[in-house]
């Protein structure tokens, strides 16, 4: 049987993970906190095994949010990473290299969910036109790869 192994980091790639095992169950949390720690509508979070963490490039940072939840996060970049408890640590899906099989399978604290967070999926949506395409090709990003890689931190990224 072979292990499954998953990767992800940061957006600046200070901070890297692979992870030993299978996941958890997906899910999207609504609470205030979660809103507030990523800075978004809800907190896309998935549930990681325990001792199955492995920091491969520094460790995050951590907030203690509440008497039992500190939040994880890159000090140089700010990406928000973990959600520790005292049942384990749950990782930002977004922070995965591989996202596309992390589909939330539940929310949690819907009670505090914005009550519109469901419509805006509905909202026009906009393609590329010739002037923000050109844009987006001469944009010179700064953010990690979706993938471990040797030549990657550039230099001085380091914590």
């Amino acid at each position: 049987m072979t292990e499954t192994i998953r990767t992800g980091g940061c957006q600046c790639g200070a901070v890297r993970f692979r992870i030993h095992g299978a996941l958890g169950r997906p899910s999207i949390c609504h609470c205030r906190m979660c809103q507030k720690a990523f800075g978004s509508f809800f907190g896309p979070l998935v549930t990681v095994p325990n001792d199955g963490v492995e920091w491969t490039r520094n460790e995050p940072a951590y907030f203690q949010s509440s008497v039992n939840i500190s939040r994880g996060f890159c000090q140089r970049c700010g990406t928000p990473l973990t959600y520790r408890h005292p049942e384990g640590l749950e990782i930002a899906i977004g922070a995965f290299d591989d996202r596309s099989d992390l589909k939330p399978l539940i929310q949690v604290h819907t009670g505090s969910a914005l009550p519109w967070v469901t419509e805006i999926f509905d909202a026009p949506k906009r393609s590329a036109d010739g002037d923000s395409a050109n844009r987006e090709e001469g944009m010179i990003s700064f953010q990690h790869p979706d993938h471990d890689t040797d030549n990657w931190p550039v230099e001085g990224l380091r914590l």
